[in-house]
């Protein structure tokens, strides 16, 4: 029997608040710190209450990334809930890039009962309650958290809920850590301790617009340039933004440069698209936008032009979790990128003149040479397939380029062979690719299955070097794909090792002992098979070693992601 309302628990009333705040998933990975919830549910389903869709995640990797996926896909933030310290330790990788890529998570973990005694439901009645409790369990959290609390009353239950979901889905997006006592949890709420708390006046704060004044100023500096730069690695998280980006770069003849892609921010065939190395057109560049990026550049190797003019439009223009950042800009905008892109546009066509015009096309014109040399360089990257056992990335990546439609969904997680997807798999529409925000590796297997839920008639794709794999925690990957028909497609490029790793070292050591010895410690066991990873978890495996049977391949791992079934490519290309 459902017991009165004056007896429902702090569960049912945070559980009913998500539901109220548009959460409709729980990524869970669960422990002993939630039973008070796990019968709540029991009991809601009991009653015949739509309750929020479990989504049952063996590892806690993969569900802090399957919650971002959703994210990123809808722009709705979902829920996380993990167990105690251990849980949170779990996920902390998945809340860093989280983070990073500003997408909103509500990440809930239990935390050890208190009491010991039995004073009151819901304590210490194992073992494992005495030892998960330690003394700061949010520090694990807290570097990668927009805001974090403890619920510590039962009746807070639903404040505490929207509070939550304010802050992270408020500019600049982002996760937030929620810890859930398991006495308050399972505690009563009196009637009389609730309040009201309407979405609609607890609701997040959205980006504003840039000043005009200062609008109209950067827009006179604009018209006045010769060689305009416009710099951007994720302002096509607004997939309004996209077209804006484009139609200011046409009507001012202004590249636009690309680097470390989070998203897709110019279709790949426009004119204006000036490709992922904006460095040497910033060293002649009069005028300069960075356009929501947070590393435009390495300064270490890049002299940009000290006369040029430099705006910054950006959601987190301070960069206020980024402790050193020291990229000059003459003027600054926080705010939403697309409307202030409308802002800018607007000012421009106010101060067009047939001069500004007529300089504008000749440097489109420009532009539309030099993209038709920077494709041909690119094509010609693909030509050479490699031999066996040391396939070319930009063949393979091609051929897969060539197999996949418009809108099917990339992410990029291939590192040192970033490039080689970046340019060999070009996309063209808004929201149809992930790069890595962060550094944690790891990201985009989970990424891929939420992005997948949230649009299961599209094709998603991810690909990954060897190492990158690992991180994945592919065993989790494949049991979620297979438990809940989310079919993805990875693509592992296997070069045996850590390149980024040897990288480093070459570029602090050119000539140093480690070249010398040609000891890095950066190569992995050799004769892993990946693809019998992923049959193990009911996936279609293929192993590619021969460049001439890349097409062949990707054909029959698309066979079966079309089909409903998780595909993997594991191919061998030139190693370390």
């Amino acid at each position: 029997m459902s017991p009165p309302d004056s007896a429902r628990s702090a569960s049912h009333h945070l559980l009913q608040a998500l539901l109220d705040r548009g959460i409709e998933y729980l990524f869970c990975n669960l422990g002993t710190d939630h039973a008070p919830l796990i019968e709540e549910l029991a009991r809601w389903r009991a009653e015949g209450r739509e309750t929020p869709k479990l989504v049952l995640c063996p590892h806690e990797n993969t569900a802090l990334h399957m919650a971002g996926g959703y994210a990123c896909a809808t722009g709705q933030g979902q829920a996380v809930l993990v167990h105690v310290d251990a849980g949170t330790a779990n996920a902390a990788m998945g809340l860093h890039n989280l983070f990073r890529a500003r997408l909103p998570v509500l990440l809930m973990a239990g935390r050890a009962p208190a009491t010991t005694f039995g004073q009151v439901e819901g304590g210490r009645d194992t073992y494992v309650h005495f030892i998960q409790e330690p003394f700061d369990q949010a520090s694990v959290a807290r570097p990668y958290v927009k805001w974090e609390y403890t619920l510590g009353w039962p009746s807070m239950a639903a404040e505490v809920i929207a509070r939550a979901d304010a802050v992270m889905q408020t500019e600049p997006r982002g996760p937030v850590y929620l810890m859930l006592p398991r006495e308050v949890l399972a505690a009563p709420c009196p009637p009389a301790e609730l309040a009201e708390l309407p979405a609609a006046r607890h609701a997040a704060v959205p980006a504003g617009h840039g000043d005009p004044a200062l609008v109209r100023a950067v827009a006179q500096r604009l018209v006045d340039s010769e060689d305009p730069l416009l710099v951007t690695a994720y302002a096509g998280r607004r997939p309004g933004a996209v077209a804006l980006i484009e139609r200011l770069a046409l009507l001012t003849g202004m590249r636009v440069c690309e680097f470390n892609s989070v998203h897709l921010n110019i279709r790949r065939d426009s004119p204006c698209f000036g490709g992922f190395q904006p460095g040497p057109f910033a060293e002649r560049a009069d005028f300069g936008l960075l356009l929501d990026v947070d590393v435009p550049w390495i300064p270490r190797t890049t002299r940009v032009n000290p006369r040029a003019y430099w705006a910054q439009m950006d959601v987190d223009a301070i960069k206020r979790d980024i402790p050193m950042w020291s990229f000059a800009a003459d003027a600054r905008f926080e705010g939403d990128s697309e409307a202030m892109l409308a802002q800018l546009i607007e000012a421009v066509e106010a101060l067009a003149t047939p001069d500004f015009r007529r300089r504008a096309g000749a440097r489109l014109e420009r532009l539309t040479r030099e993209h038709a040399e920077r494709s041909a360089r690119v094509a010609r990257a693909a030509e050479d397939p490699g031999a066996v056992g040391a396939i070319n990335p930009h063949y393979l990546c091609a051929a897969l380029g060539r197999a996949l439609d418009a809108h099917d969904i990339v992410l990029n997680e291939a590192i040192r062979n970033t490039l080689a997807v970046f340019e060999q798999i070009p996309r063209s529409q808004p929201g149809t690719l992930v790069g890595l925000p962060g550094g944690g590796l790891g990201f985009s297997a989970g990424m891929a299955l939420g992005m997948k839920l949230a649009h299961p008639q599209r094709r998603v794709v991810h690909v990954v070097g060897d190492g990158t794999f690992y991180f994945g925690n592919p065993s989790s990957v494949y049991a979620v794909s297979r438990a809940h028909g989310l079919p993805i497609f990875t693509v592992v490029l296997d070069n045996s090792g850590w390149s980024a790793v040897k990288e480093s070292v070459l570029r602090m050591y050119p000539q140093g002992h480690a070249h010398a010895s040609d000891e890095f410690a950066s190569l992995l066991p050799e004769g892993t098979d990946f693809a019998a990873i992923a049959q193990a978890g009911g996936a279609h495996g293929e192993r590619l070693s021969d460049p001439r049977e890349a097409e062949a391949a990707i054909a029959r791992c698309l066979q079966a992601l079309d089909a409903g079934r998780s595909a993997l490519l594991h191919a061998r290309i030139a190693p370390l």
